[in-house]
């Protein structure tokens, strides 16, 4: 049990984790019924905007707490990101209405096209982002010695988590996400602006997932292709929670954090493929995921 308590704490944090990126994924398909491709790409560019949110701050250190420049980082950044996540919605607008595949494409490219521009800008080589020392290096646990910002990643997700469920479930703006999620047409004939909602859902969508990306940044390090490791997580999170779950998707992604974690303590090797095993178990007893809703497919 002790060998196995490493890998039990780990799998939990790198479920949370997962679960906050897997989040944003699913406000968007669920609202717009659209599968961002580019999603991953927005996970990496939260890392790199964080990175100049603290060069920008690096001056001031002296007179300046580092803690409060990571704070800010963590809030710049999927602002940033936001933005530019904005900038997306709109040119996808033409897409609307028409055939799911020309979304697809065009999240696709500009997946592609981010993913460049951080090589032009930032180039390809590998980044570190510093943390204060306040949540770096160890901590005892018992007989265990662990990461104290691995931590407070779990804490800080944990919160989010929560955030966002509070604005989901307890809002009036979360009202209309979800009414926009189950009828659109409806929610415009209220009157509702359902071209705001949808670029207010993908903005924040993205904002989420640069959060993740400025959290996981200390662990998975900073590269350009980081979001591929991002976004394949996220999208098997999605659908073996159930499409539109917000709890599924974060059971789900405890569940895939602890395989990985778990496997990784006996089978290294197997640790990313048993996650795959696990869907394809999930799915073939329960096709529609965990928590998603009943369908014609479940005769």
């Amino acid at each position: 049990m002790l060998y196995l308590m490493p890998h039990l704490i780990n799998g939990i944090g790198l479920g949370l984790l997962f679960a906050l990126i897997a989040l944003g994924f699913t406000l968007i398909v669920g609202v717009m019924e659209l599968i961002n491709l580019a999603h991953g790409s927005l996970f990496a560019l939260g890392a790199y905007f964080a990175l100049v949110v603290l060069g920008v701050f690096q001056p001031l250190q002296e007179t300046m707490s580092p803690l409060f420049s990571y704070g800010v980082a963590l809030i710049l950044a999927p602002l940033g990101v936001a933005v530019v996540g904005m900038g997306l919605e709109v040119a996808m607008r033409r897409t609307y209405g028409k055939d799911p595949l020309y979304g697809l494409l065009l999240t696709f490219g500009a997946a592609l096209v981010i993913e460049e521009a951080i090589r032009v800008v930032w180039g390809s080589g590998e980044y570190i982002l510093d943390v204060p020392s306040l949540i770096s290096g160890s901590i005892l646990l018992g007989d265990l010695i662990y990461s104290k910002y691995r931590i407070f990643a779990a804490i800080f997700s944990i919160i989010v988590i929560i955030l966002v469920w509070y604005l989901i479930e307890r809002t009036k703006v979360g009202a209309i996400i979800k009414a926009g999620a189950h009828d659109s047409e409806m929610v415009r004939a209220l009157g509702i602006n359902i071209t705001r909602l949808r670029l207010f859902v993908f903005a924040f969508g993205t904002g989420l997932a640069a959060i993740a990306g400025v959290i996981m940044a200390p662990i998975w390090g900073i590269r350009p292709h980081v979001g591929v490791d991002a976004v394949v997580p996220a999208f098997l999170i999605v659908v073996l929670g159930g499409v539109g779950s917000f709890w599924g998707s974060v059971i789900a992604g405890l569940m895939v954090g602890l395989t990985a974690g778990l496997t990784g303590a006996f089978a290294s090797d197997w640790s990313i493929v048993s996650i795959y095993i696990l869907l394809i178990v999930v799915i073939t007893f329960r096709r529609r995921g965990l928590f998603g809703k009943a369908s014609s497919l479940d005769i």
